[in-house]
């Protein structure tokens, strides 16, 4: 009794933030935590809500599909409760094999709503007599990978050697990466207390001062060091881009597009927390967890200000800067991974980022200095957002030229497009530009 009351209570709980995320358009890992902060769960329930409420938001394309053919109903009928509780279900059954199928079933309709555990119930068991292979069409990516139609033209058309791997990354189990504040500790250290601790974390493949940690459902402000600055989350391409700016103690810097800070907070430590790091964003609670992060690492260099990086008065800061972060706001397709709720935004909005893009990168170039860089970059992978925007701005700003980098793993290049299936990381785009006149 003891473990099934355990049981009946994740999938309870995991059944109401779905219809939460469903229902009122909440982001999936800010319910979680928002949550697991409520909820009395111990480690292993953590790690079992976390894996059904991101399953299910990962997959609910294809459940959606399997749930029609076994009610032969449309799923736009069943209302929430309902709906998100056969998705439990089902994730379980094809894409959990280390859930029991009775506790599958049996739990699942425990915490469905009284109205509806007849149904859930005879669904459950149909599915498991029927096999738990899900009958997917021959070819049919968008629903073996739980991806809109728009997603796979897409990067059939835009990445066609890199298109079915693509879509086969968006549903792995990325690891959490950890950039390591050098002011105040080193990597080993790091991997050294999160040994002790039990974390399951090793050294990142590109760069040595960062780690890859799972998480599995355990918060990493839970981990050591965490409290003591140790560290930062942040994805090795994205710190790649820091990187290519090419910092150094004693620069000025803008980060126009700061929030939530990472790039911020890694060039301060690349630059010896020595210089000035002007972190702007047109939000002002989004610089005020920045700041936070600032003072928790240590890092003194780092001033944030309300401002729209598209605004072309820039005053006073007008080329006052040796390099400028240009991390604009993009569709996001290269994490998808770690926010599958991203896979369901619109075509029609995705399409026209492309011109608020161009705007900001236009703007932010007024900010640099004769001979300085700057390094527009995104975490999605779509040609019009990144390949296209940088040659139309090289195309109408002859002031400035492609300057080339190398990194670990990257060739020398002006700009570098980081694949999830080839490098291990967010897919991110990141191009070198520097002013020459």
């Amino acid at each position: 009794m003891r473990g099934e009351h355990r049981e009946y209570n994740v999938r309870s709980e995991a059944v109401k933030s779905l219809c939460r995320i469903m229902r009122d358009g909440k982001y999936p890992n800010l319910e979680l935590g928002a949550a697991m902060g409520k909820a009395e769960l111990s480690h292993a329930d953590r790690s079992l809500y976390a894996a059904l409420v991101y399953g299910v938001c990962e997959r609910a394309l294809t459940l959606d599909y399997v749930i029609a053919n076994l009610t032969g109903r449309d799923v736009g009928t069943l209302d929430g409760e309902t709906l998100s509780a056969l998705r439990v279900g089902l994730y379980q059954i094809y894409y959990m094999d280390k859930i029991p199928p009775h506790a599958a079933v049996n739990e699942t309709v425990a915490a469905s709503p009284a109205r509806s555990r007849g149904l859930v119930n005879a669904v459950l068991r149909r599915a498991l007599r029927e096999g738990s292979v899900l009958d997917i069409p021959d070819g049919d990516a968008s629903l073996l990978y739980s991806l809109p139609e728009w997603i796979v033209d897409l990067w059939h058309r835009d990445y066609p050697d890199d298109a079915d791997a693509l879509c086969a990354s968006v549903n792995r189990r990325p690891d959490v990466t950890l950039c390591v504040n050098t002011q105040r500790t080193n990597a080993e250290a790091v991997l050294e207390a999160m040994a002790k601790h039990g974390a399951e974390a090793a050294p990142n493949a590109f760069f040595g001062d960062m780690i890859d940690v799972k998480l599995a459902g355990v918060p990493v402000t839970e981990l050591p060091g965490f409290e003591n600055g140790d560290y930062f989350v942040q994805d090795a391409a994205s710190n790649a881009a820091v990187r290519i700016l090419d910092v150094r103690p004693g620069m000025r810097v803008a980060d126009v597009c700061a929030a939530p800070g990472g790039k911020s907070l890694a060039a301060a430590i690349m630059m010896g927390n020595s210089g000035e790091v002007d972190a702007f964003d047109i939000h002002e609670n989004k610089l005020g967890l920045l700041r936070s992060s600032a003072q928790r690492l240590g890092i003194g260099i780092i001033s944030t200000s309300v401002r729209d990086a598209r605004d072309k008065d820039c005053g006073e800061l007008r080329r006052a800067f040796d390099r400028v972060i240009c991390d604009v706001p993009c569709s996001g397709l290269g994490v998808i991974a770690k926010k599958p709720d991203i896979r369901y935004k619109s075509e029609g909005d995705v399409r026209r980022l492309s011109e608020i893009q161009s705007a900001i990168l236009s703007s932010s170039a007024e900010l640099v200095k004769e001979g300085g860089v700057l390094v527009y970059s995104t975490c999605t992978l779509r040609r019009a957002e990144n390949d296209d925007v940088v040659d139309d701005f090289l195309h109408n700003h002859d002031d400035f030229t492609a300057d080339t980098f190398t990194l670990p793993h990257i060739v020398a290049a002006s700009c570098a497009t980081f694949m999830p299936h080839r490098h291990g990381t967010d897919g991110f785009f990141a191009a070198k530009l520097r002013r020459i006149k």
